[in-house]
């Protein structure tokens, strides 16, 4: 059993070709921007037992498979759930699926080596590569997402890093430098994409009666995006 928020199919973002991208519940970070508030919290869940969920997915599996996608478990936080999230990516496995998760990495040694071996690509998100930067934009810590990114590969499992730029908070120059030469130490990142900061999730925040806490905060310029983006290209990575 596990606690899910929704499904949907997806393209371009949640991994390669078209995807279905199960939402799942619960999730231990605040990010300042998250676009999902409503998958903070695990009581507010549906209860559905992993028959369930692959039901579902064998509804679609033509579909994504014709498009070169598969299975994208995302949140809220997969890692978590992490005996819920690694059956799914089991039952997909033996399903021939494609697999990836979508993680913070916070609560990367949760993830055993057995689920690993069933996720064909982690999209990783940090956050931040300054300390205490990171410690306000999420009220989380650093550490744990470095440390299971340097574990996915030494285990050689495929990397796509994403980094949310939002001016003010996480535009320093020294610290996308300092996140760029980490990430190019990193033999199985596959690209970084760069996702601009937006309010989409707004209505969202208003819904739940949660202040959005930057609500007034801009939008990155284009060239400010470039520029970050040409950080990460500078150390040899595929940047978008």
């Amino acid at each position: 059993m596990g606690r899910i928020h929704s499904w949907d199919l997806s393209t371009g973002v949640d991994g390669p070709g078209t995807r279905f991208v199960l939402f799942v519940s619960g999730c231990s970070l605040r990010c300042l921007y998250c676009a999902n508030p409503d998958t903070w919290h695990l009581r507010d869940g549906r209860e559905v037992t992993v028959d369930e969920v692959m039901a579902e997915i064998e509804k679609y599996r033509d579909f994504i498979t014709t498009a070169g996608g598969g299975v994208t478990i995302t949140g809220g936080e997969p890692l978590l759930q992490p005996a819920f999230t690694g059956a799914i990516l089991r039952r997909c496995k033996e399903a021939g699926l494609h697999t990836a998760v979508d993680t913070s990495g916070l609560l990367g040694a949760r993830a055993t080596d057995e689920l690993l071996a069933d996720t064909d690509l982690v999209l990783l998100d940090i956050k931040s590569f300054d300390i205490r930067a990171y410690r306000k934009l999420t009220g989380g810590e650093l550490a744990p997402t470095l440390n299971f990114a340097t574990r996915l590969d030494r285990l050689g499992v495929p990397m796509w890093i994403r980094y949310v730029l939002v001016p003010g908070w996480t535009d320093d120059c020294q610290a996308v430098a300092g996140l760029a030469r980490f990430v190019a130490g990193l033999g199985s990142v596959g690209r970084v994409d760069v996702l601009p900061f937006h309010k989409l999730s707004a209505a969202k925040y208003e819904a739940l009666g949660i202040p959005f806490p930057l609500r007034d905060n801009p939008a990155p310029e284009p060239a400010l995006t470039e520029r970050v983006r040409e950080q990460f290209r500078e150390q040899g990575l595929t940047a978008y």
